[in-house]
C-alpha cells in the first residue's frame, strides 16, 4: 500500500500492512493478545496517533487498533476500495403529490473523510433521493443542489438565496419543498424563511442529521421521510423544522420555524419548541397535528417574497463585568441594529447605559430578548427594566433571540425608516411574539 494515496497510515504500521500485502478496502483479520479482530480496512485520519489500524467491523462501527511488535496482521479476503455511488433514481409515481428537495450541505449531505476523520459535504440533493427509495411512496420528488455548506458558513445572502429558489419552485406547482440544511444554524435559516417567504401555499420543511449517514444511529433517513411526507400532505402552509422528537425512532416532531432551537450538541432529538407547542408529530408517516390554530394549505395563494437581509445586524449576549465598548464598536461600524440578549426578564448593566443611549442617538434601533430558555421579555417589573425602555430599548417579548436577530436584519432589510421598523419589529409576522406565554407552552409537550 502506497501511502502517497493519501489513506493516513505511516511509519511501523504502514510496513505491518505492506508486509500483509493489505489494500484499503480489503478483509484484515488482526491478532493481539489473543483477541482477534475482523474488518474491512478503512483510511484513517492522518493527523491522530500513527500506530493504529482502523477497521470497519461487521455491526458497522469503526474500531481503532493499537499496533505493537506482537500484533499479527493477515489478509483474509480482497476488497474493493470505500466509494459513493449513487443509485439510479426509483421510479417515479406521477400521482403522487410533488415534493422538491433543495440541499444546502450539513450533515445530512455528508459523510466521513476518514483520511482527516472530519465529516465532510459530499452528497447532492440527488443522492439525498437516490439513498432513501421509499421516498418514491411517499412524492414525486425533484431534487436540486442550491449550494453544499456546512451551516456555519450560511448567512443572511445564503437565506436570500434558498427564498428565492423555494420561490421559483412554489411558482411551478409544487406541493411542498424539504430544505436539506445542516443542524448548528438551522432554526437562523427557519426563522429567516420564515420572514422572507410570507403568505405561502404550502409548507416550506427544514430538515437535518445529527449523525451522518455511514453511521448505524443515524437518523439522516428517517428525518427525510418524515419532511418529505410533510411537505407533501401536511395541512399547514408554513416554515418548519422537522427532527426527531425523541432518542427513539418513533416520531418525528414537527417546529414552527421561529420557535424552535438546537438545545443538544449531538443527541437525535436536540430540537426542540420554546414559547410555543410542537406544531405536528409525523409517526408512521401519518401526521398527527398537535395545534389548532396554524396557517392553512392553500394552492390558490400567491407567495410574497421578500427576501432582503441587512447584514449590519449583531446579536450583543451582556455578563457580568461586560465591556461596554463592544457596544461602541457596533456604533462606530456603522451598524444599524443591535439585539441584547439580557439577564432575566430584560436587563442589562448600568454600565452599558451610556453606551446604549450613544448607540440610539446614532440611529441604531436597540431590542432586547432574554438568556433565559422560556418565558419572556417584561422590561416593566423592575427599575432596570423601565430605564432601559426610557432609553428607547425595544421589548421581544418571547421571541427567541435568534429569530430576534434575524427579524431585525430582515426588518431592515426592509426599511431604513426606524419609526417603520420598530414598528414592524413589534408586529407579529410569522408567530415569532404572542401577547401572552402560557405555562404550558414552556415545554415541545
Amino acid at each position: 500500500m502506497s501511502n502517497k494515496e493519501g489513506f493516513g497510515y505511516k511509519g511501523r504500521v504502514l510496513e505491518a500492512l505492506r508486509k500483509a500485502e493489505a489494500e484499503i478496502g480489503d478483509n484484515i483479520r488482526i491478532v493481539k493478545d489473543e483477541e482477534q479482530y475482523e474488518g474491512i480496512l478503512i483510511p484513517r485520519s492522518e493527523t491522530a496517533d500513527e500506530n493504529y489500524v482502523v477497521i470497519k467491523m461487521k455491526s458497522g462501527y469503526n474500531v481503532g487498533i493499537r499496533i505493537a511488535s506482537n500484533t499479527k496482521i493477515e489478509k483474509t479476503g480482497k476488497g474493493a476500495k470505500p466509494t459513493f455511488t449513487s443509485l439510479s433514481l426509483p421510479e417515479q409515481i406521477q400521482s403522487l403529490p410533488k415534493v422538491a428537495i433543495l440541499s444546502t450541505g450539513g450533515t445530512i449531505a455528508s459523510r466521513v473523510d476518514y483520511r482527516t476523520g472530519a465529516v465532510r459535504s459530499a452528497l447532492t440533493a440527488n443522492d439525498l433521493y437516490s439513498i432513501v427509495p421509499e421516498l418514491a411512496n411517499v412524492a414525486c420528488v425533484d431534487a436540486q443542489i442550491v449550494f453544499s455548506l456546512f451551516s456555519e458558513n450560511i448567512g443572511p445572502r445564503h437565506w436570500a438565496e434558498i427564498a428565492r429558489a423555494v420561490a421559483d419552485y412554489i411558482s411551478k406547482g409544487i406541493d411542498g419543498v424539504v430544505v436539506a440544511h445542516g443542524t448548528d444554524t438551522m432554526g437562523y435559516t427557519a426563522a429567516a424563511l420564515s420572514f422572507a417567504l410570507q403568505d405561502l401555499p404550502v409548507p416550506v420543511v427544514l430538515v437535518g442529521s445529527q449523525r451522518s449517514a455511514d453511521r448505524p444511529s443515524s437518523d439522516a433517513a428517517t428525518n427525510l421521510l418524515g419532511a418529505v411526507a410533510v411537505a407533501a400532505k401536511a395541512p399547514f402552509a408554513q416554515v418548519v423544522v422537522a427532527m426527531h422528537e425523541t432518542s427513539s425512532d418513533d416520531s418525528i416532531a414537527i417546529h414552527q420555524g421561529t420557535k424552535v432551537r438546537k438545545c443538544h450538541t449531538s443527541k437525535r432529538d436536540a430540537f426542540k419548541s420554546v414559547n410555543a407547542p410542537v406544531l405536528a408529530r409525523i409517526k408512521d408517516q401519518e401526521i398527527v397535528m398537535s395545534a389548532s390554530d396554524y396557517r392553512k394549505r392553500n394552492s390558490g395563494k400567491k407567495l410574497v417574497l421578500k427576501p432582503e437581509f441587512n447584514e449590519h445586524v449583531a446579536l450583543v449576549k451582556f455578563y457580568p463585568n461586560m465591556d461596554p465598548k463592544v457596544i461602541d464598536w457596533y456604533a462606530e461600524k456603522d451598524y444599524k441594529g443591535i439585539v441584547l440578549e439580557g439577564t432575566g426578564l430584560g436587563h442589562v448593566g448600568k454600565c452599558c447605559y451610556e453606551a446604549l443611549q450613544n448607540a440610539m442617538e446614532q440611529n441604531l434601533l436597540v431590542a432586547m430578548a432574554s438568556q433565559c430558555v422560556w418565558g419572556r421579555v417584561n422590561m416593566n417589573v423592575y427599575d432596570a427594566g423601565r430605564d432601559l425602555l426610557a432609553l428607547g430599548v425595544v421589548s421581544l417579548g418571547d421571541m427567541l433571540p435568534e429569530t430576534g436577530l434575524v427579524k431585525l436584519m430582515w426588518v431592515l432589510g426592509q426599511t431604513q425608516d426606524m419609526r417603520k421598523a420598530r414598528e414592524l419589529l413589534t408586529t407579529n409576522i410569522a408567530g415569532e411574539c404572542s401577547p401572552r406565554t402560557l405555562p404550558e407552552r414552556n415545554c415541545s409537550d
